[in-house]
Parts: C-alpha cells; sequence; structure tokens
C-alpha cells in the first residue's frame, strides 16, 4: 500500500458542480479509489453540520470537519460541535442592532434563526437557503450562539468594530448578508488529526474558495482547483483542472495517490 495519506475536501465548487449542486461523478470516484488505496478522506466545509450532513451522507463519507472548522464527525458519529464564543458573539449582537442593522441568530445545529423583529427581511430579503424564522419582540440570545446573519451592507463593516474580534469569524457566501461563523478550517482539520492518528505533513488540501485560505498554509499539500479564486491559487503547490472538467480524479491519478 502507498504511505498514508489524509485528504480534506471542501464541497461547494470542489467536489460539487456549483450549477447543479451535485458531486462530480468523476470526483466521486476519486473518492472511492484514494479509500481503496488505504487513504483518510474526508470533507472539510464551512457548513453547519445539520446543512453538510445528508450530502455526508449520500455520497459516503464517515469523516467529516464541518461548521467552519467547529464540527467533527468520526466514523460517521458528531464528536464535537461547540457553539461561538458567547461574549464575543453577544457584543457582535449588541453593536449590530443600536446600529440598525437586522441580526438573526442560529441558536442550535438546525435551520431554525430568531430575532426580535422583521428589519434582516426588510433590510435583506429572506435568505437563500431554507429557513425557519422565529420572531419574538422580546427576544435577546441568552445561550448558546452557532451563528449570526447580519444584515449588513458591504463596504459598511468600519461601523461594527466587533466583526474583527479574534474569537469570530466572518464572511458572505450569498447575497449581500454578513454570516458570523467559525472560520477554523486549519484548526478543525488538526483536531482531527489528533483523534485519528495523522500527520500533518500526511495532509492533503483541496478548495476553490476564500473561505479556504485558513486551511492552505504549510505543512498541507494544498491543491486549489482551477475554478478557484486567484488569491487561493497562488497559495496552492499544485493547481489542479477545474472541478468539473475532473480535476480531483485527474490530479489524483497523476500524482499516484491511487
Amino acid at each position: 500500500m502507498a504511505h498514508k495519506k489524509y485528504f480534506f475536501f471542501d464541497i461547494d465548487g470542489t467536489l460539487t458542480d456549483r450549477a447543479t449542486g451535485q458531486i462530480v461523478p468523476s470526483a466521486k470516484t476519486a473518492l472511492k479509489k484514494l479509500s481503496d488505496a488505504g487513504h483518510f478522506v474526508a470533507i472539510n466545509t464551512g457548513r453547519a453540520h445539520y446543512k453538510a450532513r445528508p450530502f455526508f451522507e449520500a455520497n459516503g463519507f464517515t469523516n467529516m470537519v464541518c461548521s467552519g472548522g467547529h464540527g467533527l464527525v468520526i466514523d460517521g458519529v458528531l464528536v464535537a460541535n461547540p457553539p461561538l464564543d458567547y461574549g464575543a458573539a453577544k457584543a457582535l449582537y449588541n453593536e449590530t442592532i443600536a446600529a440598525g442593522y437586522g441580526v438573526l441568530v442560529a441558536e442550535d445545529d438546525s435551520i431554525d434563526v430568531y430575532a426580535k423583529d422583521f428589519t434582516f427581511i426588510k433590510q435583506m430579503g429572506q435568505r437563500l437557503e431554507p429557513t425557519r424564522y422565529i420572531i419574538e419582540a422580546h427576544y435577546e440570545p441568552i445561550r448558546d450562539i452557532y451563528k449570526m446573519y447580519l444584515a449588513l451592507p458591504r463596504g459598511e463593516e468600519y461601523r461594527l468594530p466587533h466583526l474583527n474580534h479574534p474569537a469570530l469569524g466572518h464572511l458572505r457566501f450569498e447575497g449581500d448578508y454578513m454570516v458570523i461563523q467559525p472560520d477554523e478550517k486549519r484548526d478543525g482539520l488538526l483536531r482531527m488529526l489528533d483523534r485519528v492518528g495523522g500527520a500533518p505533513e500526511d495532509v492533503v488540501v483541496f478548495g476553490d474558495d476564500t473561505n479556504d485560505f485558513d486551511m492552505f498554509t504549510p505543512p498541507f499539500t494544498r491543491v486549489a482547483m482551477g475554478n478557484a479564486h486567484p488569491r487561493l491559487k497562488a497559495m496552492a503547490d499544485i493547481i489542479a483542472p477545474a472541478n468539473v472538467d475532473d480535476g480531483i480524479y485527474r490530479i489524483c491519478e497523476a500524482q499516484g495517490w491511487f
């Protein structure tokens, strides 16, 4: 058997065709061949656990780093998924409300979000994924905060200094709203390695977008898809063809990983 490596794949735009949301068929074949060759194969995604789980199960994965690095699934079991730092998240919540922006709060690993009014929807429209809105006039987050969604227009980030708190991550996925969630794909990957007994120098990461910057660091072998963000390509050791052009399969074959 070849020397065991530990492969971690982003989902959107890496494993999946963004036009269809489905896994690229040749990528699915590559995953099986990597596993058959004795390698460790896992997802590493910014998606919340509940959102990533259907893809995880449908495509035969058993291991996953999710929730932006906070969630760990090993042998199919969710073994870790802590919330955001409450003090930092609550301070940002208060600052956002005071500045007049709408806020949605996810208090658990589900489609539920809480708000005190409809300000977020009036300012940004409804979210672009399945969501159940729970509106309570006197709502205040007093327990776990897993994610927040801020109706913060681009260019106005300076109005919320707590965005830059080191315990919080922030990014934009779809639409113009800001998502407050962990941005710790590297740390999550390292925690996974600690649990399964892998070494950082044996890790290979595949990604395509800005939320993969965090895991595109040495000593990992970094593979950027041909459709990747230019800055991610500049951080890569290897640039594969585009994912829809069988990039994952072709690079794995060329590197002798099967």
